[in-house]
């Protein structure tokens, strides 16, 4: 199994590596499930990438953070 990096030493994944982290997806099902929104991606002009930290809070690795009122 893949381990997902820390945020501050890779801030993004690609879509491949993400998708095969996250669900064992290969390659083009990584980027149906990106386009589905089932993978929490950024967009830099036509590419897409992952954040590390939106996948490990996805996947529950790492607590989400609630703002205090």
């Amino acid at each position: 199994m893949h381990s997902i990096p820390d945020p501050l030493d890779r801030p993004t994944l690609t879509v491949p590596e993400a998708g095969k982290i996250a669900f064992d997806l290969g390659y083009a099902a990584s980027y149906e499930a990106a386009k589905r929104g089932d993978l929490p991606i950024i967009r830099c002009g036509r590419r897409m990438y992952v954040p590390t930290a939106a996948l490990r809070q996805m996947l529950g690795i790492d607590p989400v953070e609630v703002p205090s009122a």
